[in-house]
């Protein structure tokens, strides 16, 4: 009989996902909806793009370049929808780097065109709700062994 797979828990997820958005205090969604509510700091895009993110992934999927050097100069946070959209991409980088074990293996697959997303990179996906809630879907499949 094989050994059961090692699902990530909840915490670990949490302090994932806290860790790529560079906020310390993030132990659970209540946590997560203070964080866009009341605005995340610019810095998070720092600490996204030292989560593995490239700048152009970063423009793409939260915040347009010319917009965010708007932020920085002014020392403005992100937006709520801006905020949103880095808690989403931090969701989902945290959820992968737990499904393949490695920060290196979790930003691979989502890079890499999958068939399933008619051939388009998961990461790719996360510019909408429905697309990163698709991408969520596929990577809980994998940990739980369902997906194909």
């Amino acid at each position: 009989m094989a050994a059961p797979a090692q699902h990530a828990s909840a915490q670990d997820l949490y302090h994932r996902m806290g860790t790529a958005l560079g906020v310390k205090s993030v132990r659970s969604d209540a946590d997560l909806i203070h964080c866009v509510e009341a605005r995340l700091p610019v810095r998070t895009i720092s600490a996204l793009i030292k989560a593995g993110l490239t700048e152009n992934e970063i423009y793409s999927l939260i915040i347009p370049r010319r917009t965010l050097s708007h932020r920085k100069a002014k020392r403005d946070p992100l937006t709520r929808e801006e905020s949103d959209r880095a808690v989403r991409v931090g969701r989902v980088l945290a959820l992968a780097e737990g499904v393949f074990g490695a920060k290196s293996k979790a930003l691979s697959w989502l890079r890499k065109p999958k068939r399933q997303f008619e051939s388009r990179p998961p990461l790719e996906l996360l510019s909408t709700d429905a697309g990163s809630r698709a991408v969520e879907e596929w990577l809980y499949q994998i940990d739980y062994g369902i997906a194909a």
